[in-house]
C-alpha cells in the first residue's frame, strides 16, 4: 500500500495554467503505474491521465489531450499533472491514484490507491 497526497490545486482563470503534484509514500513507488482522475459536482468521476511505472507510456482522456501532461520523478516519489489552457469545464476535485498496472487505470478506469483530492476551480 502507498499513501498519496495531492497539492497544487486552486482558483485560476480560463486559459491559465496550473500544476498538480502528488507525493507518494513508500519505497515501492517506482513499481506503480500512476494516474489522475477528477470529479465535478453532480458528475461521475472521470479518468484524466495515466503514466506507466517507468514513464515510457502515457494515456490521456480526449478532453485533456494536448493541454495536460502527466510526468513522474521516481527519485522524488512524485507525479505531476501540468494543466495548460484551462477551461471552466476542467473545474473538479482531482485525485491522484496508484495501481500495479497502467491497464487498470487507463482502460478499466480504476485504481487500488487514492489520494484525498485537491480542488481545481477555473473561472471564465
Amino acid at each position: 500500500q502507498v499513501q498519496l497526497v495531492e497539492s497544487g490545486g486552486g482558483l485560476v482563470q480560463a486559459r491559465e495554467s496550473l500544476t498538480l503534484s502528488c507525493a507518494v509514500s513508500g519505497r515501492t513507488f517506482s513499481t506503480y503505474a500512476m494516474g489522475w482522475f477528477r470529479q465535478a459536482p453532480g458528475k461521475e468521476r472521470e479518468f484524466v491521465a495515466a503514466i506507466s511505472w517507468n514513464g515510457d507510456s502515457t494515456y490521456y482522456a480526449d478532453s485533456v489531450k494536448g493541454r495536460f501532461t502527466i510526468s513522474r520523478g521516481n527519485s522524488k516519489n512524485t507525479v505531476w499533472l501540468q494543466m495548460n489552457n484551462l477551461k471552466p469545464d476542467d473545474t473538479a476535485v482531482y485525485y491522484c491514484v496508484a495501481d500495479g498496472t497502467i491497464y487498470a487505470i487507463a482502460v478499466l478506469k480504476r485504481a487500488d490507491n487514492w489520494g484525498q483530492g485537491t480542488q481545481v476551480t477555473v473561472s471564465s
